[in-house]
């Protein structure tokens, strides 16, 4: 139990003890919120595609994960598992954390819910952010049960009061919250003075909860602002990355089935990252949530940002191609998606249709294959080293030597 002085908040029959008047904030602490920062967006002259200059931003922690403050932009992802349901649960994270999610939230509806947390934050391979509406005492319980990260809207728990019992809790455990505020939370007043949720509405409600926490001395914050319009994201973004140094986690939210949701989430977080705006970022898909870290994770290897695992290239198909390219290179994905090792593995693998062209096309490839009529080639940076009849044992022959490389790669 811990004591936060003073007037005291009931939690499962607990005494919770909060401050009740907030210390003034420190001048030197506090980070520059109303006070505009310059921006520097990446044209086109630039550097053909170098890796983007990352915007500062303040520095915090989620349990061992750094966030801002230059450090590498963090993937997340959401369960979509009954939170009371513990060991679902922890199953879904670990298959998040394999497929290299680096935070989880998790809803934290009731109080059944919160009471599952203790164990699934003890057995999780990852920090955990708690999701947090309308009722504090729930945000306090998934602190106690460990949990270092929590996603609130200080606007709707309470009022102040409530909010300073957050805030002092939060600081007492070394957590960190995220203020997040989309196209459907913005506050009545705010769509009457801007017509509606515009990315102005969005930046001012942010701002408002934001200084709700500052009020407390608590500044341990991540400020995300997500609306379903991409373009209205990106200007929601830019408008933020303008007025704060608070850090800031991406998002394109209801972006829709894989499909779309991976257009709209590449095109919108990506034009971000590439100006330097973003240090956490979730691609929302109305899927299994391993899929949204997939993506992320493709997002953040062709900007240059950051890479996990193999990366494959195959070239399009057209009327020369004298093979089924496309299983192919369906194949070739699912192998090293299920190997052990692919995720340490930084190799580049290509999956060419043309046995003339393709080891030249794609000499800077680790290892890769073209194949034609009736016999397919393997090759390592643009040299042959095998020929073989038949796309079956082309096929077969090319994941033995993948696994070969995977394998004795360091």
């Amino acid at each position: 139990m811990h004591d936060y002085q003073s007037a005291p908040c009931s939690w499962h029959g607990a005494d919770w003890l909060v401050n009740a008047g907030c210390p003034p904030a420190d001048a030197a602490e506090r980070p520059p919120l109303a006070e505009k920062r310059h921006t520097r967006y990446i044209t086109a002259t630039e550097n053909s595609m170098t890796q983007p200059h990352r915007n500062g931003t303040r520095p915090l922690n989620i349990g061992s994960v750094a966030i801002g403050g230059g450090a590498p932009v963090v993937v997340q992802s959401m369960t979509n598992t009954d939170t009371r349901d513990a060991g679902a649960t922890l199953e879904q994270i670990r298959r998040l954390h394999a497929a290299g999610c680096e935070l989880v939230r998790l809803a934290v509806p009731d109080a059944q819910a919160a009471a599952a947390l203790k164990t699934i934050a003890s057995h999780s391979p990852v920090p955990l952010v708690a999701d947090v509406h309308f009722d504090y005492r729930l945000a306090l319980a998934a602190l106690d049960a460990g949990l270092r990260g929590l996603r609130i809207n200080p606007g709707n728990i309470g009022g102040q009061d409530k909010v300073r019992c957050v805030a002092a809790a939060a600081k007492a455990h070394g957590a960190a919250i995220r203020v997040g505020v989309n196209s459907g939370s913005v506050e009545k007043e705010m769509l009457r003075k801007y017509g509606g949720p515009t990315p102005e509405a969005l930046v001012e409600s942010a701002l408002a909860h934001v200084r709700m926490l500052e009020q407390c001395g608590f500044f341990d914050t991540v400020i995300s602002l997500k609306s379903s319009s991409v373009t209205d994201t990106i200007a929601s973004y830019r408008l933020m990355a303008a007025r704060s140094s608070y850090p800031l986690h991406l998002g394109v939210t209801e972006a829709g089935t894989p499909m779309r949701g991976t257009v709209k989430s590449s095109v919108g977080m990506g034009i971000l990252l590439a100006e330097g705006i973003g240090d956490t970022i979730r691609v929302s898909l109305t899927a299994d949530p391993e899929q949204e870290v997939a993506v992320a994770w493709e997002i953040l290897r062709a900007l240059g940002l950051r890479s996990r695992g193999p990366e494959i290239i195959s070239c399009p198909t057209c009327g020369r191609t004298e093979i089924d390219l496309i299983h192919l290179a369906e194949e070739v994905d699912r192998f090293v998606r299920s190997h052990p090792l692919a995720a340490d593995r930084p190799v580049k693998i290509a999956v060419m249709g043309c046995v003339v062209n393709g080891p030249g096309e794609a000499r800077e490839a680790d290892i890769g294959l073209a194949g034609g009529r009736s016999k397919g080639v393997i090759f390592k940076k643009g040299s042959i080293i095998r020929s073989v009849e038949g796309q079956d044992a082309l096929l077969s022959a090319f994941l033995k030597e993948l696994d070969s490389l995977l394998r004795n790669e360091q």
